[in-house]
C-alpha cells in the first residue's frame, strides 16, 4: 500500500547551476528552478551553489524558502568559491535542534542541520537526525577524498544522518551502474581540465574517481547511497540515470555524480529514487534533480530506539 502524501517525507536534492544567474545579469532561471521544485512539493531540499543568496540580508534565500514553504539554512561563501550549500526545510516536519558548519580545507563548507523528526502528532523523534548538504571539489581528487572522510564522522556509532549533493566523482560498484565510467579516450571528451580534475592514478594509470564513494558506502558500509539501494533492492533502475552534465557536449557522456546517503537505519524507510531531468529541468540547471521519498512512519521507528518508546 503506497502511503498518503502526508505520510511520506519527499527529499530534493539539487545543484542550479551558479543559482540561476545568468551571465548577462539576468535571474529568470532561478525563479523557474523555484517552480521546478515547488511542483515536487518536498519537504526537505539539499541546495548547491546557492550563489549571491547571502547578499542584501539573504533576500534570495529567503525568496526560494518562502516560495517552497520551508526554512532555510545556508553554509558560508568562501574566497574558493563563492557558491555556498543549503539545506531547506519543513517545521512541521522536522524540529531544528542545531546547525553546524564543517569547513572542508578552503572549498564548500558542509551545511549541517541537526532535526527530531516529527510524528503526525508533533512528538519529536528520540534520536536527532544529522542532515547535510554537500558539494565535494570540483578539481582535487584529494580533498574529495578528505571530504568525504569528513562526512564519515557524520555516520558514527549512536548517530543517524541523511545528507546529498554533487559529488563530483563516480559511483565505485560500476559493474551494477546503467552509465559506465567516462571513456577518456572518447575523442568527445574535448575538455582537457576535466580529465584531470576527474581521474586519479592507480597502478599508474589515471581512472575514474571513485573514492568518495568506495569511502563513504564501502569497506564496512559507514552509509548506504540511495541509488544504488532504490535499483537493486527496491526495483528501480530508473534510479541509477545520470545526473550531470546536462549541457555540455565536450565532457563525454553523462554520469551519476549527484547522488544520496542515508545511515543503514533509515534503508526500510526509502520508498523511491527519481532521477528528474525532464525539459524544464535541463532549461534550469547542468544537474538533474533528484527526488527520494521516505515512509514517514517508518523514518520516525527508525529515529526512535525501543527505550524512548
Amino acid at each position: 500500500m503506497t502511503p498518503a502524501e502526508e505520510d511520506v517525507v519527499t527529499v530534493a536534492v539539487w545543484n542550479v547551476e551558479h543559482n540561476g544567474h545568468d551571465r548577462n545579469g539576468t535571474d529568470e532561471r532561478r525563479h523557474r528552478a523555484y517552480d521546478v521544485l515547488a511542483g515536487h512539493r518536498p519537504d526537505l531540499v539539499f541546495r548547491q551553489e546557492l550563489t549571491h543568496a547571502h547578499l542584501d540580508g539573504s533576500r534570495a534565500l529567503y525568496e526560494e524558502a518562502n516560495r517552497l514553504g520551508l526554512w532555510p539554512f545556508m553554509a558560508p561563501g568562501t574566497p574558493e568559491s563563492p557558491n555556498p550549500t543549503g539545506v531547506l526545510l519543513s517545521t512541521e516536519l522536522f524540529r531544528v535542534d542545531a546547525l553546524y558548519t564543517h569547513s572542508t580545507g578552503g572549498w564548500h563548507p558542509i551545511c549541517n542541520p541537526l532535526v527530531r523528526l516529527k510524528d503526525p502528532d508533533g512528538r519529536p523523534s528520540g534520536t536527532a537526525l544529522s542532515l547535510a548538504s554537500v558539494h565535494l571539489c570540483c578539481y582535487d581528487p584529494e580533498t574529495r577524498a578528505r571530504e568525504a572522510k569528513r562526512l564519515v564522522t557524520l555516520g558514527a556509532p549512536g548517530r543517524t544522518a541523511l545528507f546529498g549533493g554533487d559529488m563530483n566523482s563516480y559511483p565505485h560498484r560500476t559493474h551494477e551502474e546503467l552509465v559506465p565510467l567516462p571513456d577518456w579516450s572518447d575523442p568527445a571528451l574535448r575538455d582537457a581540465a576535466h580529465f584531470e580534475h576527474r581521474t586519479v592514478e592507480r597502478e599508474g594509470q589515471r581512472v575514474a574517481d571513485t573514492v568518495p564513494d568506495q569511502i563513504l558506502v564501502g569497506g564496512r558500509q559507514v552509509f548506504i547511497e540511495a541509488g544504488h539501494y532504490a535499483a537493486t533492492r527496491l526495483g528501480q533502475p530508473g534510479a541509477l540515470e545520470p545526473t550531470a552534465n546536462l549541457w555540455r557536449k565536450d565532457q563525454g557522456r553523462r554520469s551519476r555524480i549527484d547522488r544520496l546517503y542515508f545511515s543503514p537505519a533509515l534503508a526500510p524507510a526509502l520508498l523511491s529514487l527519481e532521477v528528474v531531468a525532464d525539459d524544464d529541468v535541463a532549461e534550469v540547471s547542468d544537474h538533474a534533480l533528484l527526488i527520494a521519498r521516505f515512509d514517514r512512519a517508518a523514518m520516525h521507528l527508525a529515529l526512535t530506539p525501543a527505550l524512548d518508546i
